[in-house]
């Protein structure tokens, strides 16, 4: 049998690249690599939400706190980033969706740069209908699926998307990557399959079947931007924190991710934007960038 296929991605910090250490790898590759009996658990139990409504209210019990300390030696997490330290959440999932200590992420102040939402493993693509090869050959987006909105959808032929996929060991607050107002959340409901690349190079679709939260935001010379929050398995929820009508700034939080792997998107216009190079030279690899909210995503064209 040959040996798993790896998930790379490169560094933006460092520039290198490099293997990603997989939370809950065996069951993933069990779910979604063609095993016969994972087949039918996954479409049985594991994508109808109810695995990730017990998963997720197990994290939320005082006894899952026990975990916290294993996974963040096992995981490398960098708890001076952290408002808390290790020892100050009542559960696993009050850790999971941590907030950062002041000035851990310093956003970048130039007017005419987006930056990216969240901390994350990002692919970018400059003319999103010229993208045939969204982590495998021959998978194109469904923008109208995605969005849950054909018009809206429409907007976006020819315009930009960046993909942004959180792991389970990321920092899983999100924010708006531009200035501007942001318009209400709209819930759009679906399956809660996994968005880790083993479920995604077999499947795209996913991300247009899962629970999703879409939200507009009328940023100026930014034109209307538009990001959809992608649930996932073992996800408990997308909690929006923001509130609709109020101008926010670049890099104010829009919400969190309770437990589990999650996916964001963020669209925008035709001629808007020139994304960073090292994200389009990342995707043409073939391999995600890894870099942090509040660093230049994208600049104005």
């Amino acid at each position: 049998m040959a040996a798993p296929e790896p998930i790379r991605f490169r560094n933006r910090t460092t520039g290198g690249l490099e293997t990603e250490q997989i939370y809950g790898e065996g069951w993933l590759r069990w779910l979604y690599e063609g095993n016969p009996l994972g087949s039918l658990s996954l479409h049985a139990l594991v994508k109808r939400g109810v695995f990730s409504a017990w998963y997720g209210r197990r994290q939320d019990t005082p006894e899952s706190a026990a975990k916290i300390g294993p996974f963040v030696r096992d995981y490398g997490i960098r708890m001076r980033d952290f408002a808390e330290p290790e020892g100050g959440y009542g559960s696993f999932n009050d850790f999971f969706y941590r907030k950062l200590a002041p000035g851990a992420r310093p956003i970048d102040q130039d007017p005419s740069v987006a930056v990216f939402p969240a901390d994350a493993r990002h692919l970018g693509f400059q003319d999103v209908s010229k993208a045939p090869g969204i982590y495998a050959k021959g998978q194109r987006m469904d923008l109208a699926g995605l969005t849950g909105d054909p018009s809206l959808a429409r907007r976006y032929e020819g315009g930009s998307l960046v993909c942004s996929r959180l792991c389970p060991v990321d920092y899983h607050r999100f924010h708006f990557p531009v200035a501007g107002t942001p318009g209400k959340a709209v819930p759009l409901a679906g399956a809660l399959g996994s968005v880790n690349p083993i479920a995604l190079r077999r499947r795209l679709a996913w991300l247009w079947e899962n629970k999703r939260q879409r939200v507009t935001i009328e940023a100026g010379p930014f034109g209307l931007v538009t990001m959809v929050a992608v649930g996932a398995t073992n996800v408990g929820g997308i909690v929006e924190t923001f509130e609709p009508g109020r101008p926010v700034a670049k890099g104010d939080e829009r919400g969190y991710f309770r437990f589990g792997g999650s996916w964001m998107a963020t669209l925008l216009e035709p001629g808007r934007v020139r994304l960073a190079e090292d994200l389009v030279g990342a995707t043409a690899e073939g391999v995600e960038l890894l870099a942090r909210f509040g660093t230049p995503m994208a600049r104005l064209a």
